[in-house]
């Protein structure tokens, strides 16, 4: 006799009716993943890497392709993900993240409770959708873990973080020491 399936599946419908309480509330694969709200030195080198990000993307015409709010990203009716950062494509911006599915960059900021779920879940989900480029903070190592859709492992990066906000774009470079340097005790 086959046992039911008692594990509850999610959708983005469901998610829209979670509560305003500061947690933060994501799908993957149905899955439902709420997660509190990010510590001082996660917020710290987050602010660091899209103050830099930001001034990278101004000359270029694509200061308003960068997001480091919560923005819901969303494939399918199963997974609803709020990157940490995140760089679009400035054809599908609109009122609404709907439209925003080819992403050029995501960041993630790995905390304690989140480790597995950016490293793995998150990861394939990015790869799965083809986000350019996918970017692991770990803030513990002091590193960077690049990955592209088709990777089978992470580039690690400890000194130079390189990207391009377009093909024929010049490439930003991120001194990956500096953000981390001097985070309060």
């Amino acid at each position: 006799m086959a046992m039911p399936n008692l594990v509850r599946r999610y959708t983005v419908a469901d998610l829209a009716r979670m509560p305003d309480d500061g947690m933060r509330y994501e799908l993957i694969g149905g899955e439902l993943i709420v997660s509190p709200a990010p510590s001082v030195h996660h917020q710290i080198v987050l602010r660091r890497l899209a103050h830099v990000l930001a001034a990278y993307l101004e000359p270029l015409g694509l200061a308003d392709t960068l997001f480091d709010v919560a923005a819901d990203i969303s494939w399918d009716d199963a997974n609803s993900v709020q990157p940490d950062v995140l760089v679009a494509r400035p054809e599908e911006l609109s009122r609404t993240w709907s439209t925003v599915r080819n992403l050029r960059l995501v960041v993630e900021v790995i905390s304690p409770s989140s480790r597995r779920r950016d490293r793995l879940d998150k990861r394939r989900l990015y790869q799965e959708h083809r986000v350019e480029t996918y970017w692991i903070v770990e803030l513990e190592a002091g590193l960077v873990e690049q990955w592209r859709p088709d990777d089978t492992r992470p580039e690690i990066i400890s000194d130079i973080l390189r990207w391009r906000g377009e093909r024929d774009a010049p490439e930003v470079s991120i001194d990956v020491a500096r953000l981390f340097a001097d985070l309060p005790a």
